[in-house]
Parts: structure tokens; C-alpha cells; sequence
């Protein structure tokens, strides 16, 4: 009750701004502060393609992880996750890191369950995060669950055939 009354005290001594009305005013920056004119990427959005952002991609459909996946000389990683999936948050950057220091070797395809159930179905993932090793299209390595970096450094090791 009187954590109550105190905080009715401060809201009441809070001096209140009308919402602004009209359209935005551009001001100066303050004094001392650098502002870039640099042109920013369509809409806004600037992005690069360091060789991480390229070893690890999305895969779209089926007929994307066909291409993409099976069809692909290099060896593929392929993470099964979900959004809602708390070790996959936690695995999914960690094996981004440890595809991206193998500098090409081998790929990262990233299938989300919840968007390709037909591909979970296929591949027989029954719990995320299920991580399959492919090679000429075939499965040659598979684990379920939270792996270390020296586990996660074996197993593409392996793959790769180093």
C-alpha cells in the first residue's frame, strides 16, 4: 500500500509532454557529434557476405534442400530447429561458428521443423535440435542434442574426412 502511494507521488510530480503533433522536425545534431550522409542499401538495410554468412544458409522447400543439400558435391550439416526451442538457440550459433572455420569444406543448411514438417518426416527427426552429416546425398553421421565445440569439431572433422 505505501509502495503504491509513493509511486502515485512520483507519477503525479512527472511533468507530462503532450504527444507532438504534426510532421517531424528535423533538428542540427548536438554539438561535437558525428553524422554519416553515407547511402544506405535499398530500404534501409545494409548487410554483408563475410564467408560465415555464405557456409550456412536457409533452406526454403523441398525442392531448395533437393538442390541445395542433396545435389551438392561439398559436404552439408544440416540443423533441424525450431524458434520455440531453447537448445537449438544455444547449438545453432555454435555450429554456425564451428562450419564457418572449416572456411568452405563444408556447408550449413538450416531447416526449421515447424516450416518443413515433410523434410522432418523424411530425415525421421524426431527431436530438435537433430544436426544430420550428408555427403553425396546420403546421411552419413547423425546426432540429437547439445554438443561441445570439441564434439562439434570431431564430428565435421569426420565429415570432411580430415
Amino acid at each position: 500500500m505505501a509502495q503504491r502511494l509513493v509511486l502515485r507521488r512520483l507519477l503525479s510530480l512527472t511533468p507530462r509532454m503532450p504527444p507532438p503533433q504534426g510532421p517531424p522536425v528535423w533538428m542540427p545534431p548536438p554539438q561535437g557529434l558525428l553524422v554519416s550522409h553515407a547511402p544506405l542499401a535499398p530500404h534501409g538495410r545494409a548487410f554483408g557476405t563475410s564467408a560465415g554468412c555464405r557456409s550456412t544458409f536457409n533452406v526454403q522447400d523441398g525442392s531448395d534442400f533437393q538442390d541445395r543439400v542433396v545435389n551438392n558435391p561439398k559436404p552439408v550439416v544440416v540443423d533441424f530447429h525450431a524458434q520455440w526451442c531453447g537448445p537449438c538457440k544455444i547449438l545453432g550459433p555454435r555450429l554456425e561458428k564451428m562450419v564457418a572455420k572449416q572456411e568452405g569444406k563444408v556447408l550449413m543448411a538450416k531447416v526449421d521443423i515447424d516450416d518443413h514438417t515433410d523434410l522432418a518426416i523424411e530425415y525421421e527427426v524426431s527431436a530438435v535440435p537433430t544436426v544430420l552429416a550428408m555427403k553425396n546425398g546420403d546421411v552419413v553421421d547423425k546426432f540429437v542434442g547439445i554438443k561441445d565445440e570439441d564434439q562439434l569439431e570431431a564430428f565435421l572433422k569426420k565429415l570432411i574426412g580430415a
